[in-house]
Parts: structure tokens; C-alpha cells; sequence
């Protein structure tokens, strides 16, 4: 489902998303960044992904198309290699509450909390 209108509220972080009946959804910059469906974030297969941390001030700073299927957001850490397709970003409005509670539930597990800063594992996608 594609949104009718897209607007960026750098002031209260969220990323506002209309959609066609009239349903309007705010998805919180902290969570899009964290559930980023880049390589560097969800890994080459499952249970490689990273678990991002120190996220809660993150702001986008460019929010670009991407043909007629998606957006490429740039963060203000830098991030910008995640590509939110349509349907993603729809997902993500419609579960944000169950995806948001699954990375809490994740953190929990690892022991981190959620404002400290990332660690570098010296990985990148070429050393393997």
C-alpha cells in the first residue's frame, strides 16, 4: 500500500504516514532506524542480525524515493543503506507496537539497554 502523504516532524522524531480511508500512522525515527532493513542491520541470514543501540535521538536528515517502490532514509548517525519498500513501511505502521515491544524483549535478552552507545564488531560484509 503506497502512502498518500509523507511527512518528516523532525521536531517530535516521528515519520507521518496517510494512507487512502483516511488512516494516518506515526512511526517514532528510533524504531524505523532500529528495524532498518539493510545488511548492516539484519545480516545476510537469520541470527546475524545487529542489535541496534542508541538510537532514541536519531533524527532522518534526507528522506529520498526510490523509483516507485520505496524510501531511502539517511539518519543522523549516518546510516542510510535501508531501503523501506512500501510494503515494509506499511507493516511497520500496522505492527509497530508488537515490533517495538520484540526489540525491548531483545535488548532485555542481551542485557543492553536501549540509549547505550553501539559497540563495533569489526565486521563488514566483505570478511567473510
Amino acid at each position: 500500500m503506497i502512502p498518500t502523504n509523507i511527512v518528516v516532524h523532525q521536531h517530535s522524531k516521528v515519520l507521518e504516514l496517510s494512507y487512502d480511508g483516511g488512516a494516518i500512522y506515526k512511526l517514532p525515527f528510533e524504531l524505523l532506524r532500529v528495524l532498518s532493513p539493510s545488511a548492516e542491520v539484519q545480516g545476510h541470514g537469520p541470527g546475524q542480525e545487529t542489535l541496534q543501540t542508541g538510537k532514541r535521538d536519531v533524527v532522518i536528515s534526507s528522506l529520498e524515493p526510490v523509483g516507485h517502490y520505496a524510501l531511502k532514509p539517511t539518519f543522523s548517525d549516518g546510516h542510510d543503506s535501508g531501503l523501506y519498500s512500501w510494503d515494509f513501511l506499511y507493516f511497520v505502521c500496522e505492527n509497530q507496537e508488537q515490533l517495538w515491544k520484540e526489540h525491548l524483549d531483545k535488548l532485555a535478552l542481551a542485557g543492553l539497554d536501549r540509549d547505550a552507545p553501539m559497540t563495533t564488531k569489526g565486521h563488514s560484509c566483505g570478511s567473510h
